[in-house]
């Protein structure tokens, strides 16, 4: 199989959310990589790759961003440094995992893209009315926003559960998450003051999403009914509505689900489960084991 076959595996599935977020930045890091050093093997570095980057990347002038109102979406997967990148897709990819077990592939996507919606939006703010930063043009490109939501939304989904951690050893991931938004804060005044901004619109993100998740509201809706129609559009297959005539015992229960009013798991349940967790540890339960515990936390 060739290379251009394993990507196109890669984005047929449907239940492989994560690593098609991974691909995508990758593909992208790829693609402008070549387009900078072939500009600078043609040009000698006469011309750069910025011209190219501010149409992808969000801008910081509001006029400017209604022309190219795409970059809100596509500056979460552009990178230009192997390190910005390196660690991005580090982090994506361990509390990604974390979140895309307990939550599942759509509602991934659906925090990575709102995380990166929320980032920009926060920069935008910041640079048009704090006065420090006005009149200060500038870019922002980087998957830290939608990164940044994904860890914070992991450690307030999962609070206690912990990474293993080079010279530190076992650390729980909501002192992770704090750390990453006091270093955000701490580079306000640093040399990238746009992008430590966005982060903490991220991080404002993942927690509001996990939060109202908790109390059965779906921030994520019209993200995933945005995916459903370009998906539909792409594949060239109408949604069929199913239209059932006549009463139907299954239509409360599934009325419930829709609204977020799952059944609740039994307490005899939970406390096996958390008996279990203290023998055995969080990574020693089941799918099914892990949905019942997130259920239990939305009493």
């Amino acid at each position: 199989m060739s290379f251009i076959d394993d990507i196109r595996a890669a984005f047929s599935r449907r239940d492989n959310a994560l690593s098609q977020l991974l691909l995508i930045n990758v593909l992208a890091f790829v693609a402008l990589l070549l387009v900078r050093v072939g500009l600078f093997l043609t040009t000698g570095g006469s011309i750069t790759i910025t011209p190219i980057l501010e149409w992808i990347a969000v801008p910081s002038d509001p006029l400017r961003l209604l022309t190219r109102p795409w970059t809100l979406l596509t500056y979460s997967f552009a990178h230009l440094e192997f390190l910005h990148i390196l660690f991005n897709l580090l982090n994506l990819y361990w509390f990604g995992s974390l979140v895309r077990e307990y939550l599942g592939d759509r509602k991934l996507v659906s925090l990575y893209i709102l995380g990166a919606l929320a980032g920009a939006a926060l920069y935008l703010l910041a640079f048009n009315l704090i006065p420090v930063f006005q009149g200060r043009p500038a870019i922002l490109y980087g998957a830290s926003a939608s990164v940044t939501a994904i860890i914070v939304g992991a450690a307030t989904l999962l609070p206690d559960y912990t990474f293993n951690i080079i010279l530190l050893g076992p650390v729980r991931i909501k002192y992770i998450a704090a750390v990453v938004v006091l270093v955000s804060i701490a580079g306000i005044d640093g040399n990238n003051p746009g992008g430590e901004i966005a982060h903490l619109g991220g991080a404002l993100l993942g927690f509001l999403f996990v939060k109202q998740l908790q109390r059965g509201r779906d921030l994520g809706r019209p993200v995933q009914a945005v995916g459903d129609w370009v998906g539909a559009l792409l594949s060239g297959r109408p949604r069929l509505r199913v239209t059932h005539r006549g009463g139907s015992a299954a239509a409360p229960a599934a009325s419930a689900a829709r609204k977020g009013n799952l059944p609740k798991p039994e307490q005899e349940d939970i406390d096996a489960i958390l008996d279990k967790i203290s023998r055995s540890g969080y990574e020693s339960l089941s799918k099914e084991e892990k949905q019942k515990l997130f259920k239990a936390s939305q009493k």
